[in-house]
């Protein structure tokens, strides 16, 4: 861990990035501005009136490669802080907290045929569910991209 904080803050020194290196094969975690964070590594998108959820890239780093996801079925519903899934990797088994309480009104299908878009793609086609959310103010409580940068080295810095 202590080579992997070297490596992110010499990158971040040096204003390196997957956006400015996109020749690089493996960049370090990419966290992306607008979205919001939880602690527990999950992310939300709010458009309009749903918030689409899945893991961060960090996550997905951290768990290796991903071989399966259990997700709820649509038109159930989550609380925030409160598992809704479980994404089973060739490491580990780790639950998955929905970051605000909602309604579900989609499920991402294409994971279970290709649990692996969570691990190409975290941010885009890996996402897990879009919820209706019931507490929009429960979003106020979620880190920022900067806030989730930090939050993770210090993380990374304590293991």
């Amino acid at each position: 861990m202590a080579l992997r904080m070297w490596a992110s803050s010499t990158a971040n020194a040096l204003k390196l990035s997957c956006a400015t290196r996109p020749h690089l094969s493996r960049c370090f975690s990419s966290v992306l501005d607008g979205l919001k964070y939880a602690n527990s590594h999950e992310w939300v998108k709010h458009e309009g009136s749903v918030a689409t959820i899945g893991i961060t890239d960090h996550a997905q780093d951290h768990l290796g490669e991903v071989v399966f996801v259990d997700l709820p079925e649509t038109s159930g519903s989550v609380t925030k802080a409160t598992g809704f899934g479980a994404v089973e990797s060739v490491k580990a088994t780790s639950d998955i907290n929905s970051p605000i309480s909602g309604e579900i009104v989609e499920v991402n299908s294409k994971l279970s045929e290709t649990p692996g878009l969570i691990n190409s793609s975290p941010y885009e086609d890996g996402w897990m569910i879009k919820v209706k959310p019931s507490n929009p103010s429960e979003l106020e409580s979620l880190m920022g991209s900067k806030e989730y940068t930090k939050f993770c080295e210090e993380e990374d810095a304590s293991h």
